[in-house]
């Protein structure tokens, strides 16, 4: 096929138009690429380059592509490679990447970074980015609406351009949960790891002592005089700041939600987002504090809105310089789902920065369509929401539970992080007698019952308890056979998981061998027997 792959013109809108709608319906996220007059308008937008593939031979318009300017702020260098359409009878003959390679020629002069986020519904466009350099560094559950109201996850591949890397500020500081994630992303773009992993920063002090109210247009200039004082500090990064005006965030649907001490008219700080009520989603842009206790609060009081306003999707971009940060929003259950390396500008270096969501809404993931370089991100990332999920269902029983006792919220919610839930049916084994044991249980409902061959006796064990733990902790094989009673719940704590807890925060540790030795010994009181009898 003979095609011509030039920058659209006006008589292409209704064109454009109608493959947009062919392909994606009528629920496509990005609604304005169905509006006649906001293409004739982006047309002459230079924030936005809009091609299209032409038949030569016949004059039609088999697809069209574009990149977006306006994802960061403008002296981010940042562009989105996206909206890509082609006509259902020129599949296969070579459209996308005919565009996609104009594409790269008419933008690579202008950008440090491109983006690309490809559906998983199938792997097509993964394949595509990849085969022009572009690589994985992130997976989004259900970030997108699409037809039917259906919500679909994404992949974020990046491409670096120009200078970018050699402009990056070195040694980013991560919490452990976003470290993994930041070395594969690194090691795809084909960069050296340079992170420091800080497993020692707790998050923000939480203090609940403030009021929210929305941004009035009065307020602007306190919340300025903050905003412009903490320039070289800046945590939370986005398409717009508020020093752009009062008018510019109000036609743009921003908003802002203002903390303020109870009976006082000073500003402690504000965080601003925009609301896409097509999406139910949030986008997260900017977070100003005169003091970083304010941090929690206005974080809780945007989830609080989210829900009132059922989003479904909330997504930040936090500096990869801040870990408490990172641990705070991490408390609050945001996942960790992108790293961009060299994203955006602060004075004359680029700086590294994290994706991270917040999910209203079940992330089901039956249907994500991997290609080989996108998985260890795609099983990292649903690692850490399979914790976010074990994390609130542990914490529900966790004042019922000695292993708990002593912990602060931060270091129990830390020692369920490093579990998982298992559901178990009535007589199903827990472990066999002479069975290797690798990982011990907290029984979170129902009733096991302990079978010792030894003397044939049987003890009973209910919620609260733990078993496992004394062969697991020994390295020795279990001594006797555990079943489930009766249909039910458990965390586990794996040898494994349990190892790298002692390594990073001895603190836990301590109270947890503690807690642990208590626990046997009031089963050994409850049972008269040793050990090994009540234990397995």
């Amino acid at each position: 096929m003979d095609l011509l792959v030039r920058r659209a013109r006006e008589e292409d809108i209704q064109e454009i138009r109608q493959i947009f709608m062919a392909a994606y319906g009528p629920n496509y996220p990005y609604r304005n690429f169905y509006d006649e007059r906001w293409l004739k308008r982006a047309l002459y937008n230079d924030d936005l380059v809009m091609v299209v593939a032409e038949d030569r031979a016949t004059g039609a318009i088999l697809g069209t592509g574009s990149v977006v300017f306006n994802i960061g702020v403008y002296s981010d260098l940042v562009g989105e490679f996206g909206r890509l359409a082609v006509h259902e009878d020129a599949r296969g003959r070579g459209v996308a990447k005919a565009i996609m390679a104009r594409r790269i020629e008419l933008v690579e002069h202008r950008l440090h970074l491109a983006l690309v986020e490809n559906r998983t519904q199938h792997p097509y466009s993964q394949m595509i980015s990849e085969d022009f350099g572009f690589v994985p560094v992130g997976f989004m559950p259900i970030k997108h609406k699409f037809q039917d109201h259906v919500r679909e996850s994404v992949a974020t591949f990046a491409r670096h351009f120009g200078p970018a890397v050699s402009l990056r500020r070195n040694h980013p500081r991560l919490i452990p949960e976003v470290a993994s994630l930041a070395h594969m992303a690194m090691s795809n773009l084909g960069m050296e790891s340079d992170l420091i992993v800080d497993d020692t920063t707790g998050p923000y002090v939480r203090d609940d002592d403030f009021e929210i109210e929305e941004l009035q247009a009065q307020g602007m200039p306190q919340l300025l005089r903050i905003a412009r004082g903490r320039t070289r500090e800046r945590h939370v990064f986005g398409p717009m700041k508020l020093s752009y005006g009062f008018f510019k965030i109000a036609t743009n649907d921003a908003n802002y939600l203002v903390a303020r001490r109870p009976g006082t008219s000073s500003v402690a700080g504000a965080i601003g987002f925009i609301h896409d009520k097509c999406e139910d989603n949030i986008r997260v842009f900017e977070l100003i504090t005169a003091t970083d206790q304010v941090v929690h609060h206005l974080f809780d009081t945007l989830l609080e809105t989210a829900r009132n306003l059922g989003v479904e999707y909330i997504e930040v971009e936090v500096s990869a310089f801040n870990s408490a940060l990172q641990r705070s929003l991490l408390e609050l259950d945001f996942l960790p789902a992108a790293y961009l390396p060299a994203m955006v500008f602060q004075e004359v270096e680029r700086l590294d920065v994290i994706k991270m969501i917040h999910l209203l809404a079940p992330a089901a993931q039956d249907d994500i369509a991997c290609i080989d370089s996108l998985k260890p991100i795609y099983l990292q990332v649903i690692k850490e929401l399979d914790v976010r999920t074990v994390v609130p269902y542990v914490a529900e029983k966790m004042e019922f539970f000695r292993i708990f006792d002593g912990l602060n919220d931060e270091q129990a919610r830390r020692l369920a992080a490093a579990m998982t839930v298992r559901s178990l049916q009535q007589g199903e084994h827990l472990f066999l007698e002479g069975g290797r044991a690798d990982e011990f249980f907290l029984l979170l409902d129902g009733r096991v019952e302990v079978l010792l061959s030894t003397d044939g006796s049987i003890v009973h064990l209910d919620a609260g308890d733990v078993v496992g733990e004394n062969a697991m902790l020994s390295e020795v094989p279990h001594s006797a056979t555990v079943t489930a009673q009766t249909p039910m719940t458990v965390a586990v704590l794996h040898r494994s998981a349990l190892q790298r807890l002692i390594r990073r925060r001895p603190d836990i540790a301590v109270i947890l061998y503690r807690n642990l030795a208590v626990s046997l010994g009031t089963k050994l009181a409850r049972a008269n027997r040793v050990p090994e009898g009540v234990n397995g």
